[in-house]
């Protein structure tokens, strides 16, 4: 292990399988089913820990937790982890002595759930390596990162959609399109006035009011007569209280008396 970086816990398991592996025959893959797996070497707990990038297979006694074997993991999947071709519950890795003997071993797990733990921990781990290298590699050199192209293309156009908003009147703009509506002689009244008429073109005037080139007022063929004022004469509206004005006593007065019935006080 490297001096200064701290050690991380990345997988605990109680309880692991330990087998001897037989020689290989030929270079094909490793096969469980050759291992007497109802006999293991070795029984006790695994962690796997990392340090820095490297990551560390560690066997260790369930009571005392000695270390029993340890195996560095610098690439996964690789030499130092594999899987074996007949089950996905047993692994060949490689342990080393710190003194530069290796050896290869057999691992098992009770529980394939374990398995996939072990599995799942080591491929995080590097993915992890993998990341901190790239983001390094981008520090040193950050012109060589991939440039974000906000660009439009040769031919790519954009869409707006907007949507359509009505104005609201409000009372005044109601007002004034109702004093409006009269038509184009029409003028709103001043606040306290009267409403005044402002005459229509000469092209709208009626016909015995329209102007001859000349500036002259042309009669129509057939003027409206005005009608006359009749004052109306004694006949048509006779004082009916010019007898109530008379002296009392007249003979006038007494002869109403007699003829209407109205009592003289």
């Amino acid at each position: 292990m490297a001096e200064g970086e701290s050690e991380s816990v990345l997988c605990v398991k109680p309880e692991v399988l330990v087998y001897r592996l037989p020689p290989r025959a030929s270079n094909r893959g490793y096969r469980a089913a050759e291992w007497q797996l109802d006999q293991p070497a070795w029984i006790g707990r695994m962690r796997i820990t990392s340090q820095g990038k490297v990551a560390y297979v560690k066997l260790e006694d369930k009571t005392s937790g000695e270390l029993f074997a340890q195996a560095p993991v610098d690439q996964f999947p690789g030499l130092a982890v594999e899987s074996v071709t007949d089950s996905s519950r047993y692994f060949v890795i490689r342990i080393e002595d710190g003194n530069g003997r290796r050896a290869f071993i057999g691992l098992g797990f009770v529980d394939r759930g374990d398995a996939f733990d072990f599995n799942v921990a080591l491929q995080d781990h590097f993915k992890w390596v993998k990341q901190q290298s790239e983001l390094a590699t981008q520090a040193l050199n950050p012109d060589q990162g991939p440039k974000l192209d906000l660009g439009f293309k040769e031919g790519q156009t954009i869409k707006l959609h907007i949507a359509n908003m009505k104005k609201k009147e409000g009372p005044l703009g109601s007002k004034s399109r109702t004093v409006h509506s009269g038509g184009p002689g029409l003028i709103p009244p001043p606040p306290g006035g009267k409403v005044s008429h402002v005459p229509p073109p000469e092209d709208q005037a009626p016909s015995h009011l329209r102007r001859s080139p000349a500036g002259a007022t042309e009669a129509a063929e057939a003027p409206v007569a005005w009608p006359q004022h009749r004052t109306p004469t004694a006949e048509a509206a006779p004082d009916l209280w010019g007898d109530f004005t008379r002296a009392p006593g007249s003979a006038s007065g007494q002869a109403l008396q007699q003829s209407t019935g109205w009592v003289q006080f």
